[in-house]
């Protein structure tokens, strides 16, 4: 039982520090994307710091989640699970705003070496850390770790599909195409959201 109980506590610690870890670089990462959007008129770039910002509230509900008072309580895991989940639908709903707004206004976005250095560095790194707090949530049977951990990884695809906006800007002045590759990224956090709302995440997550 002690063996157990060690073992519970040692993965709650992770928990809470890969939370901790996983916010200091969303805050680093919100100020460099919306430096550089605001430097480039890129509204991508100043969505995707507006993400860094949602997925640092999910960190901070798991943090929340696995105080002392709450780590064996059914209740705040239900209620944890549900904050993780709103924020997936906040994600989606700035993700669909900014790109109407994008794909109707008539000011296009110049290139950006940062934004660029920035979306690759994430796509790389997001999907570790993704897999790191699914773990944990996993093993200690947490759907909001869990949720949180899959936040991570929107994280990553919006990296990527930012990669290959700003990227086709860069190569073909094609500035439209990171606005049409965030609606995808949408729809996944809809379906996370749903997911985590309706408490399938520990079962669906891989």
């Amino acid at each position: 039982m002690l063996d157990r109980t060690g073992e519970r506590a040692r993965l709650v610690a992770r928990a809470r520090l890969l939370a901790w870890g996983a916010n200091a670089w969303h805050m680093i990462e919100f100020a460099i994307a919306v430096a550089a959007g605001v430097a480039s008129s890129s509204t991508a770039l100043v969505g995707f710091g507006a993400d860094s910002l949602i997925e640092a509230l999910a960190g901070f509900v798991v943090i929340w989640r696995f105080a002392r008072r709450r780590s064996e309580s059914a209740a705040a895991e239900r209620r944890a699970q549900q904050l993780v989940a709103i924020s997936f639908f906040l994600l989606a709903a700035y993700v669909v705003g900014d790109t109407v707004r994008t794909l109707a206004g008539a000011s296009h976005p110049q290139v950006s070496w940062p934004g660029i250095a920035l979306a690759a560095f994430t796509a790389v790194t997001m999907p570790l850390l993704a897999m790191a707090k699914r773990r944990v949530g996993r093993q200690l049977d947490s759907a909001a770790t869990v949720s949180e951990g899959s936040q991570n990884m929107v994280c990553a695809y919006l990296s990527v599909a930012l990669l290959v906006g700003l990227g086709a800007n860069a190569a073909f002045g094609a500035w439209w195409a990171d606005s049409l590759a965030a609606l995808v990224i949408a729809g996944v956090a809809i379906r996370e959201g749903i997911e985590s709302w309706r408490g399938d995440a520990c079962c669906d997550a891989c």
